[in-house]
Order: C-alpha cells, then sequence, then structure tokens
C-alpha cells in the first residue's frame, strides 16, 4: 500500500485503488501458483497418516543410521571446504594483483557449468584402481604402488566442493568489491596488516554473503543424487530412490523425502537470515586491486588459484574430449538423436511453462502489491528447495491417488481401459520442473520489470493501448533480455536435472542425464563422455551470461 502513497493520492484512494477489481483478479492466480508448491508438502505430512513398520524396522536396523552419519559427514566436510576454497579465492581476485588475476576472476566461475554427477564419474574413472593416473604410476614406482580408495567419503567430499564452490566464491567477490577502496584503506592507515585487514574488516562484513552462499552449497549437497550414486555413497536421496525402486514403498520414500525435506528447510532459513542481513555498502565499488603480490606470494596465488580452475574445469573437460575420441563418438547414431530430442523437448517445454507462469507472479507483485500476495509469491519461489527426488516421490503419490480415485473410474465409467493416465506422464514430470524452476526463472525476471518505470505503461494507456496489446507493444519488448536469460537458465537447469528425471520420466523417455546415470551404473565411462560434454558445453551458455553480466557489473 505504501507504494501507492508516495504518488501523493489521499488514505481513501488508495484503498479503494487496491479493491479495485483489476487487482483482485491477481488473487487466484497467485494463490494457484502457490497451491501447486504447498501441493508436495502437504502429500508429504499426509504420508505419515499409515506407517508401515516392517520397512521402517528394517530402514532403522540396517541402513538409517549410516545414512545420518554420510548425510551429516557430507554437510560438514562440503561446507568447510566450499568456505575455505570460495573465500580464498574470491579475496584473492578481488583484492591482490597477481600474474593472471584478469582470466582467472572469471576463469573460476566455469565450474558451474559441470553437473556434479559428471566431475564424479571422471575423478571416479581417472583415479580408480584400473583408471590412467594409477596404472602410470604403478608402471613408474612397481605394482606394489597402494593410493587411497576413491571411491571414499574424502573423495564425494573433494568432488562436490569443486563443483558448489563457485556459489561461494561468486558471492563473496561481489562482496568483497562492494566494500569499496576507503574502508580497506582505512584500515590500513590504522596499522592493520593485509591479514588483520582481512580478518577484522573484510570478512566480518562480507559474512551474510559468505552463509547464503554456503547455504545455496549445502542445500544442492542435499538434493545430489548423481555423484553419490556414482561412489557407491548412500545418502537420504539415494535412500529414497532405493526404498521406491526396492521395495516398491511410495509412502515409506515419502516419509524419508519430508525428513530431507526437514533438513533442506532449516538450511534454507539459515540463507534467508544471512541475505536478509546482507546490505550493500554504500560506497563505490573498487574497480582496481588493493594490493600488489609478488616474489613467491604472487606465484602462490597464481598456483593455487591455477590449480582449483584445472581441478574443477580443464582436467574433466579434456578427459571427457579424450574418451569421447576414444569410444564415445561411435556412439553418435539414431539412438543419441533420439535422447537429444527428447531432452530439448523437456527443457523448451519447461522453460516455456515456467516463465510464462514467473511472469504472471511478477506482474502480479508489481500492479497488486498487498502482503497477500507478496507472501503467495513468496510461497511460490520456495519450490527451488524442494530437491528433484523430494519431488518426485511427493507428485507421484498424489498423481496415484488421483489416478486411483478418479481417473480409473472415470475412465472406465466412460467404457475406457481403466488405466492410470497422470502418473508416468510427461504432465507430471513437466509439474516437477515447474515447480522446482519458477524461482529460477522469476529471479532475472522481476529485475527485468523492476527497471521500467510505471510512467511508460501510464502514458501508453493515456493513449488508448491497454490490456494484451499494452503487454505485447510496451512491456514485452523490454522483458525480452530478462525473458531470454530466465528462459536460458530454466532449460540448462533442467538438462541437468537428474532426480525428478529418473524417477518420473515416461517409458522410453530417456535424456541425457538418464543416459550419464545408466552408462556410469555400469561403469562405462567413456560411453557416458558423449552426453555429458553435450551437457557441459550446454550449461556454458548462462555461465558465460553470468560471466559477462559481472565483468559490466565491476567496470
Amino acid at each position: 500500500m505504501c507504494a501507492h502513497a508516495e504518488r501523493g493520492h489521499n488514505h481513501l484512494n488508495e484503498i479503494v485503488s487496491l479493491a479495485h477489481p483489476a487487482q483482485r483478479r491477481w488473487y487466484p492466480i497467485v494463490f494457484t501458483i502457490a497451491a501447486l508448491v504447498l501441493l508436495p508438502l502437504s502429500v508429504l505430512l499426509l504420508s505419515w497418516q499409515t506407517i508401515d513398520q516392517q520397512i521402517w524396522s528394517h530402514l532403522w536396523q540396517t541402513q538409517m543410521p549410516r545414512l545420518l552419519g554420510n548425510t551429516l559427514t557430507l554437510i560438514l566436510g562440503v561446507g568447510v571446504g566450499v568456505t575455505l576454497l570460495g573465500v580464498s579465492l574470491a579475496w584473492l581476485t578481488s583484492l591482490c594483483e597477481f600474474p593472471g588475476r584478469r582470466w582467472l576472476d572469471w576463469a573460476l566461475m566455469l565450474p558451474f557449468a559441470i553437473p556434479a554427477y559428471v566431475l564424479a564419474f571422471v575423478f571416479v574413472g581417472l583415479l580408480d584402481f584400473a583408471g590412467p593416473v594409477q596404472s602410470l604410476l604403478r608402471e613408474w614406482f612397481g605394482s606394489g604402488l597402494r593410493l587411497p580408495r576413491v571411491r571414499s567419503t574424502g573423495g564425494v567430499i573433494v568432488v562436490l566442493v569443486l563443483v558448489f564452490y563457485p556459489y561461494v566464491y561468486l558471492l563473496a567477490r561481489t562482496a568483497f568489491l562492494a566494500q569499496g577502496k576507503g574502508l580497506m584503506e582505512a584500515a590500513r592507515v590504522l596499522g592493520q596488516s593485509p591479514w588483520q585487514a582481512f580478518w577484522r574488516v573484510a570478512l566480518p562484513m562480507a559474512r551474510p554473503a559468505i552463509g547464503a552462499g554456503v547455504a545455496l552449497a549445502l542445500m544442492e549437497t542435499l538434493a545430489d543424487f548423481g555423484a553419490v550414486s556414482v561412489f557407491n555413497f548412500d545418502t537420504f536421496t539415494t535412500a529414497i530412490y532405493k526404498t521406491w525402486y526396492g521395495f516398491f514403498s511410495l509412502p515409506s520414500a515419502a516419509q524419508l523425502a519430508s525428513l530431507l525435506l526437514l533438513v533442506v528447510m532449516l538450511v534454507l532459513y539459515g540463507e534467508r537470515r544471512a541475505r536478509g542481513a546482507n546490505r550493500a555498502a554504500n560506497e563505490r565499488p573498487r574497480v582496481k586491486a588493493l594490493y600488489h603480490l609478488r616474489g613467491i606470494k604472487a606465484f602462490a596465488a597464481t598456483g593455487w588459484c591455477a590449480l582449483v580452475f584445472a581441478c574443477a574445469f580443464v582436467i574433466p573437460v579434456l578427459q571427457l574430449i579424450v574418451w569421447f575420441w576414444q569410444r564415445g563418438r561411435f556412439d553418435l547414431d539414431e539412438r543419441y538423436a533420439g535422447l537429444i530430442l527428447h531432452t530439448l523437448y523437456l527443457g523448451a517445454m519447461a522453460a516455456l511453462i515456467t516463465v510464462s507462469v514467473a511472469l504472471l507472479l511478477a506482474f502480479a507483485r508489481r500492479l497488486a502489491p498487498t502482503q497477500a500476495i507478496n507472501s503467495g509469491v513468496g510461497l511460490a519461489n520456495l519450490g527451488y528447495a524442494l530437491p528433484g527426488s523430494v519431488l518426485a516421490v511427493s507428485i507421484m503419490l498424489a498423481f496415484s491417488y488421483l489416478d486411483r480415485e478418479l481417473v480409473i473410474p472415470l475412465s472406465a465409467w466412460l467404457g475406457g481401459a481403466g488405466k492410470p493416465l497422470l502418473l508416468g506422464s510427461l504432465a507430471a514430470l513437466l509439474m516437477a520442473y515447474l515447480v522446482r524452476f519458477i524461482a529460477v526463472a522469476y529471479g532475472p525476471l522481476e529485475s527485468s520489470l523492476a527497471r521500467i518505470r510505471p510512467s511508460l505503461p501510464e502514458a501508453a494507456r493515456s493513449l488508448g493501448v491497454s490490456g494484451p496489446r499494452l503487454f505485447f507493444k510496451v512491456y514485452l519488448p523490454l522483458l525480452l533480455p530478462g525473458t531470454l536469460s530466465a528462459a536460458l537458465l530454466v532449460f540448462v537447469d533442467v538438462l541437468k536435472e537428474m532426480p525428478a528425471t529418473l524417477l518420473m520420466r515416461p517409458f522410453g523417455w530417456d535424456t541425457l542425464a538418464v543416459r550419464i546415470f545408466e552408462m556410469t551404473s555400469e561403469g562405462e565411462w567413456a560411453r557416458a563422455s558423449l552426453p555429458a560434454l553435450t551437457l557441459v558445453l550446454v550449461g556454458l551458455l548462462p555461465v558465460i551470461g553470468l560471466i559477462r553480466r559481472s565483468a559490466h557489473r565491476n567496470t
């Protein structure tokens, strides 16, 4: 309501404008979308009505303590790892000058393009006992050489840290750059060494941004299915999959999913708290580096950044190219064309639906900025916190209920076959994508819409342009860059999404991610290289856009 008060209208006019039918019509749209997101949550809660004692006692006796221990170890290890890696790299590239800083600055964002399960199988394929690295070392140093096992807890943590550190790196770097030159120079004038200035000034101020980055990395860790499967490292996510496919118990899988969701929600709450405390500095951002490193320090900084970049991006991509040339290129046949078509179709459909729904939410928040609408939009954006496996199980549970109670009786009554239609359909999969990726599309669209001044549509209305014409003639041309970037982000996320696609795809609807899972399950690393390389190349598109935007912002 306060937004209307700024235009100089009195309080009565403001109340009238909010009660206007044009604003009221946004309520059912927003609440319907919010209900779609809340459906999986409500299904998971209702799944606790009946508890299968046998399955739960079996799980608790055989797997549950190990699952809890593994998940906790993973969270702690990845949390510490991404913090150390992300903060150290952000500090070096934003405040220090050393050889190679300019290209390493953006190169360190490229690991965003590699899905966790791709890096996992490359890591295992390279460093396993029969892999090229160990084979070469045995040739050099004799067959008695024994290296630590790759498929270990440490291996999983290292892979996930290398995949997820860019979340912390990006946010910490932005926070360090935003602190301005004056602040750090004041610290130096007061006799603080660079190290003391970092600990006492820069780090405390950047802590909210770092906390938000770590929380995002932990949410992705909890949601990960592909990487932990490659390492045979059982976590809650793999337990959901095994309970569904092993025991064929959807309610028990849903109960496990709700426990995972509880942990994710706690992490999300921490992330929101951290973001809430994150306030941009009033100073102008610093463009030039503050510390010029020389000698051994400069060499160490370049070496550290280059090592991380090599391990997280260069070596995996080179290994994928080698495997592709050795074996993967022979898989370029009609089946691969089918995989590409399925993947592109799913990505394009999901991007179209998700961007359209996110546009409705962005316009609702702009045209009817009430407390109820804001709450509805906030609920609709919660979907990103739901791991793919959790979503898949809850939507399958909801759709199997609708099939059983509604579709099959109706079909039988109309003289049909009386078969389930919703479960295992493309509609169920697209709904899972929609719920999960609304938040991804909403961010770019909201920021694009915020740049359009209210005076522009008002001027168009005064010239007689309103309704759909106003949207197509005024809004859409101005929103096009934001809409395209939102669609691209959703498209790439759908391509990389493994758990939801694996659990919910219709029969015969394999995608690139599913193909990678099948090949890695059989240990066929070389044959998995072709779909993996395709995903990495497609994933580079939004990352390059992110790099360009980041570079533009800092000039």
